[in-house]
């Protein structure tokens, strides 16, 4: 099974084949939140480099949210537009999963976050359990001094990656100490092959979808529906 995978949830703009479980290629670009520009350039190239085309891939995937509103829509609109020319299946691969799945197998806590501002991030808690990854939260967008209370509650070492790592490393470090720990930023960034893995696993289960179902998944509303809510009720008081 070759599976397409994107994610353009965040700053960074990933796209990755991989045959089952073996990665055929990865681009990834983390520089400026373009993913109209980038996007469809890197799926050709990487398609072109392999040697594919879009009708020899069996399975399309991409990162569902949270994160960037007009990230997210590019990515699966791309996702669900090359699917249904080639009509074939896709998969919604939560974000907050695919960051989480870049942490190997270890007995700490792991922690995606994703900078939400305004001292928020979105995320969960996960942990390896008989060398299965499982979800141990809902999915959450929460204050980071919120996400802290609950590490320091289950009081266990936690592996903490995304791109709100870097706005909150020297916090993490103050509250949690020892109990914080960071990997390289080359793990740490959203990767289109985590997405595609997390397609296969799911696939395999029958757990895929047509390209009419996939849609964003938003933890919260864009900041435009938000300011048009406080706008009514002003009107309205």
């Amino acid at each position: 099974m070759k599976i397409l995978a994107v994610d353009t949830s965040s700053t960074v703009a990933a796209v990755a084949v991989a045959e089952n479980t073996k990665l055929l290629g990865e681009f990834i670009i983390n520089h400026k939140k373009t993913h109209s520009q980038k996007l469809m350039p890197m799926i050709k190239n990487i398609l072109d480099s392999l040697e594919l085309s879009p009708a020899e891939i069996d399975l399309y995937a991409a990162s569902s949210g949270p994160g960037s509103f007009t990230g997210l829509r590019i990515g699966v609109t791309a996702v669900k537009a090359m699917a249904f020319a080639a009509g074939k299946p896709v998969v919604s691969v939560p974000t907050l999963d695919a960051l989480a799945y870049n942490v190997p197998e270890t007995e700490a806590l792991i922690c995606p976050m994703m900078d939400a501002r305004n001292n928020q991030v979105f995320t969960a808690i996960y942990k390896y359990e008989k060398g299965e990854q499982i979800k141990i939260t809902e999915y959450m967008g929460i204050p980071v001094l919120e996400l802290i209370d609950m590490i320091k509650g289950k009081n266990q070492k936690a592996v903490f990656i995304g791109d709100g790592v870097e706005v909150h490393r020297e916090l993490l470090q103050i509250e949690l100490g020892g109990k914080s720990i960071f990997l390289p930023n080359s793990l740490s960034m959203n990767r289109g092959s985590s997405v595609a893995q997390i397609a296969y696993l799911k696939a395999i289960k029958g757990f895929t979808e047509n390209c009419f179902e996939m849609a964003p998944f938003y933890l919260r509303k864009s900041q435009a529906e938000r300011e048009y809510e406080k706008k009514q009720c002003k009107m309205d008081a």
